[in-house]
């Protein structure tokens, strides 16, 4: 099992890759750079290329919509080229609220559009001459409007042929695709002991297809990390993260975070946590997010609880813990966690 964090994507780029770079001397494995609706994730990726010097940079996630295939396997070129060999290029749909309401894209065809993205990617980061014809021409046909394409391979020589791509999937569908053609898989509000409930028959199915070549696939799943006798009280501040995608990320009937709540066990309080949050009440709503997923989400208690924390993630699959380290001396704690790795 490897270790790695996400990057904090709100504030100072450039403090927050200083941070990184402190926690790779520490151990840290990988790094993984958020989009949304913020800074463009490549950019402050290259900038943490020149920051590090061993940890790998993923991208957590490039939306499908936003940028065409070929720009998807430029940016995994570019980035592998400049960290010499350490990209991951984590791929998702997003939702239709960042893909319609700040993209101005119509939200359709994501498991689609996901499967030829990461096609597309590996025909061009193998320097193939590319077309093809989907739900993405290349080259555009007269028929739609094309004048003078022609069949073409990336211009420049990739440092590696195969760029790990990874998928951010919930859904049973986009899940068994994920298991089936991805490197690797990146769920969200992962809880290790109610996980196998809910994606372990579309993981065995898509794995069931999966083509040898492609190696076992890959998870990342973690949470909060807080080590010491009174750090259990930090799993509260998961409250927040939870109410946000559980009742604000997306309409009733929507919100395929409130959707995961329920296959949980959580409906009752999934269903009160969206109320509220729809009707502006986050702290209502963040308080009644059960303590129960708060902890399962989480790595915070005394080091042995920590311990076995890290060991129900590793049971349910987790290849790749990302953790966030809360506290005075985040290092440390990284350090302490890739010991028992």
């Amino acid at each position: 099992m490897q270790i790695s964090a996400p990057l904090a994507y709100a504030g100072d780029p450039r403090e927050a890759a200083d941070n990184a770079a402190a926690l790779e001397s520490a151990g840290l494995d990988a790094v993984w750079v958020a989009e949304a609706y913020g800074f463009d994730s490549p950019t402050i990726m290259g900038y943490l290329a020149a920051r590090t010097e061993r940890m790998k940079i993923g991208a957590a996630i490039l939306n499908v919509y936003s940028r065409t295939p070929a720009l998807i396997a430029q940016t995994a070129a570019g980035l592998d080229a400049v960290s010499g060999g350490r990209a991951i290029i984590g791929l998702g749909a997003s939702g239709p609220q960042v893909v319609e309401g700040w993209h101005g894209k119509t939200y359709d065809k994501p498991l689609g559009r996901t499967r030829e993205a990461i096609e597309l990617t590996r025909r061009i980061l193998r320097r193939e001459v590319i077309d093809h014809h989907g739900i993405t021409d290349m080259p555009l046909p007269p028929e739609k409007g094309g004048r003078l394409g022609k069949p073409l391979k990336i211009l420049t020589q990739p440092v590696r042929p195969e760029v790990p791509l990874y998928v951010a999937s919930l859904g049973p569908a986009n899940v068994r695709m994920t298991a089936e053609i991805a490197d690797g898989w990146l769920p969200t509000l992962f809880l290790p002991e109610k996980a196998h409930q809910v994606w372990g028959a579309p993981l065995a199915e898509g794995k069931e297809k999966r083509d040898p070549a492609l190696g076992p696939l890959e998870t990342v799943a973690g949470g909060l990390l807080a080590i010491g006798d009174d750090a259990a009280a930090v799993r509260d501040l998961a409250r927040p993260q939870i109410a946000l995608y559980v009742g604000g990320m997306g309409a009733k009937g929507k919100n395929f975070y409130n959707d995961l709540a329920v296959a949980y066990g959580y409906g009752k309080e999934a269903a009160r946590i969206q109320e509220l949050y729809l009707a502006g009440k986050k702290k209502e709503a963040e308080a009644a997010v059960p303590d129960e997923f708060c902890e399962l989400m989480s790595l915070c208690g005394p080091a042995g609880y920590v311990r076995e924390r890290v060991e129900a993630f590793r049971a349910a699959g987790v290849t790749m813990l990302n953790v966030i380290p809360v506290g005075p001396e985040p290092a440390k704690s990284i350090e302490t966690v890739k010991g028992w790795l």
